[in-house]
């Protein structure tokens, strides 16, 4: 397990240290999935997976799930690189529209997360998800609430 101090860190300094470092050692819905931080700015995250089979639905494509996931983790931390170090987050409210659906066979799907408002007690966001043709597969909304460092 690592050793590193997360509550020491900005919300924009610990997406920065999980983009360059991709710890492999801490259990994580990224690592589960196999996301990518592929961008990390103030307010913005560029998350990416390659799909694979254990993500089918019944049908055969990707589960709604997969996408929904992306974008709360997109969105949500795009949200916490606005916070400052101690300060926490979780998401209130998730509005997911699906566009199409998207394969299991190795494709790269790209999430982009960006922030509306960032408030002292609640947050939004904005998202969507594209495959490597930059076609929609889905988009979103989320409110987060802010959660004050615990003393």
């Amino acid at each position: 397990m690592t050793t590193t101090d997360f509550t020491a860190m900005t919300g924009l300094e610990l997406m920065r240290w999980v983009q360059t470092e991709r710890p492999t050692d801490v259990p994580s819905i990224g690592r589960l999935l196999g996301m990518r931080f592929d961008e990390v700015e103030h307010g913005r995250i560029v998350l990416s997976l390659d799909t694979r089979p254990d993500f089918a639905n019944p049908l055969g494509s990707v589960h709604g799930g997969i996408a929904a996931t992306l974008l709360d983790s997109a969105m949500g931390c795009a949200v916490h690189t606005t916070l400052p170090a101690g300060t926490g987050y979780t998401t209130l409210e998730l509005k997911v529209n699906y566009i199409r659906s998207a394969r299991t066979d190795g494709q790269t799907l790209t999430a982009e997360g960006n922030v509306i408002h960032a408030g002292r007690r609640t947050a939004t966001a904005e998202g969507k998800v594209l495959d490597e043709q930059g076609k929609l597969i889905a988009h979103a909304t989320t409110t987060c609430i802010i959660l004050p460092p615990v003393d």
